[in-house]
């Protein structure tokens, strides 16, 4: 009777052990999920400003390619060897990257057959200077554009104008294009008319924006503020 009794007493302690690790590990897998969750849900946020992105004055096109490769890295975008080898940044000139700038790749740019397709790269709060696409020997270009990943202040000189809208970097200038929506991802927005003025400006995030559009031609491009180029 005495050994059934030990014997029971055994299994009963065993059985508790068991339990309280199965729940202790049941709990730490569940917050290992939702650290998982939570670390998903985390946003993108700016780590570089003017400081970083300036030498001595002049635009250090290195630390702005590492910027962007740390938004890619958040985003599981990859940065393939073509990225590598062909994409490019550019502050347009106009001495305020931080604010004003973008990082881009054409994936081809077809005069031709009259296509092109174009990856946006923006940082937080990020703006392309405000800008339309005029006729020369080629069509004026008209251009889609789809945000996928982040999100975009999407603005047109077309329509009234929008209230609430966001601070327009003062080394810009002033804009034309007064009426804005909020892109999200996955959504597709139209140029409204060709050769009017527009431009996107990245939500606090950042973005990467796929363009389809016709033909680019360099020589058709005009910037509201004189001193911008690309």
């Amino acid at each position: 009777m005495r050994r059934l009794f030990h014997f029971v007493a055994v299994a009963i302690l065993a059985g508790t052990v068991f339990a309280c690790s199965g729940t202790q590990t049941e709990k730490l897998n569940g917050e290992q999920e939702t650290n998982s969750n939570n670390d998903k849900e985390m946003t993108y946020k700016k780590k570089y400003t003017n400081a970083d992105f300036y030498t001595d004055g002049k635009f250090n096109q290195k630390v702005a390619m590492e910027a962007f490769k740390e938004m890619f890295a958040f985003y599981d975008y990859p940065f393939t060897p073509l990225l590598e080898k062909d994409m490019w940044v550019t502050d347009f000139g106009l001495g305020d990257f931080e604010n004003v700038g973008m990082g881009g790749v054409f994936w081809v740019n077809d005069a031709t057959h009259g296509y092109f397709a174009h990856a946006i790269y923006l940082l937080p709060s990020q703006m392309i200077p405000e800008h339309a696409h005029v006729k020369t020997e080629y069509p004026a270009k008209f251009e889609s554009w789809m945000v996928t990943k982040g999100w975009v202040y999407n603005f047109s000189e077309i329509g009234e104008e929008t209230p609430n809208p966001p601070a327009i970097p003062a080394g810009h200038g002033p804009i034309k294009s007064k009426n804005f929506v909020v892109q999200n991802v996955g959504e597709v927005i139209h140029l409204k008319k060709e050769e009017t003025f527009h431009f996107l400006l990245a939500g606090p995030q950042g973005a990467i924006v796929d363009e389809w559009a016709s033909f680019h031609d360099g020589a058709g491009l005009r910037f509201t503020n004189p001193e911008a180029f690309l």
